[in-house]
C-alpha cells in the first residue's frame, strides 16, 4: 500500500523549507499544498492544526504533524531506511542538536523579526549579531554542525538563509562582513540539491517582507 505524505505549507516559511528538505534528503515523495498566507487560512490546515493554526503541517496517512522541527525528527524516524541519517545516533549528541535547533528558533526568528520590522535601528542589528557569532562558534571549524554530515542543526538552521538578503537590505549591515564562517558554510549547503532547490531567491522574500511590513502597517 502507497503511503500518502501530504505539505500544508508556505513558499516562503523557513519552517516549512526545513520539511521540505527533510523530504528531499530522504527521497520521500509527497504532495504539496500551498497555503494562502497572511490572508486566509484553508479549512485543512485549521483542521490539521487547530492549535497554533500555522504551517507547515505534514499529513501522513491521514495524520498530522506540526511543528517543523518535530516534523524533521518524524522524518527521520518513519523513513530511517531511506538516505542518511538526519539525527545523531549518539543519545548525548542527540540531545546537543535539539538544543541548538530550540536556539535557532527562540533567538534567530525573533531577532530577525525585530531587524525587518524597525529596518536599520542599532539596538536590533546587535541583537542579531551577537546570537549569529554565538551560532558560529558553535560551528567553529567543523564542515556542518554535526561534523562531516550535513544534518538536523543544518536543516535548522539553513532555510533563514532565504531570509538574509532582506535582513541586511533593511538593517543595512553585512552579515559576510560580521560572520565569514557562517555564511562559508551556507555555500557548503547550497552545494546540495535538497537545499539549492527549496531555497527561494532573497529578492522574492524580500518583496513579500516589504507587503508584510505594509500589512503590519509599518510604513506609515
Amino acid at each position: 500500500m502507497e503511503e500518502e505524505v501530504v505539505l500544508l505549507d508556505f513558499w516562503g516559511s523557513m519552517f516549512g523549507m526545513r520539511v521540505r528538505i527533510a523530504l528531499a534528503e530522504k527521497g520521500i515523495k509527497y504532495e504539496y499544498r500551498e497555503e494562502d498566507l497572511p490572508h486566509k487560512k484553508s479549512p485543512l490546515l485549521l483542521q490539521m492544526n487547530p492549535i497554533h493554526k500555522k504551517v507547515p503541517v505534514l499529513i501522513h496517512n491521514g495524520k498530522p504533524i506540526c511543528e517543523s522541527l518535530i516534523i524533521v525528527e518524524y522524518i527521520d524516524e518513519v523513513w530511517k531506511n531511506i538516505g542518511s541519517p538526519l539525527m545523531p545516533s549518539d543519545p548525548f549528541h542527540r540531545a546537543h542538536a535539539r538544543f541548538w535547533a530550540d536556539f535557532i528558533d527562540k533567538k534567530i526568528y525573533s531577532a530577525g523579526t525585530k531587524v525587518w520590522k524597525t529596518k536599520g535601528e542599532e539596538k536590533p542589528k546587535k541583537e542579531f549579531f551577537d546570537i549569529l557569532k554565538v551560532v558560529e562558534g558553535e560551528l567553529g571549524e567543523k564542515q556542518y554542525f554535526g561534523g562531516d554530515t550535513f544534518s538536523f542543526v543544518d536543516i535548522a538552521l539553513i532555510t533563514y538563509y532565504s531570509w538574509f538578503y532582506a535582513y541586511e537590505t533593511l538593517g543595512k549591515f553585512s552579515i559576510k562582513a560580521e560572520c565569514p564562517k557562517l555564511i562559508a558554510w551556507v555555500k557548503r549547503c547550497l552545494q546540495k540539491e535538497s537545499v539549492s532547490k527549496t531555497l527561494p531567491d532573497g529578492e522574492k522574500v524580500l518583496e513579500f517582507v516589504l507587503l508584510l511590513r505594509k500589512f503590519y502597517g509599518l510604513d506609515k
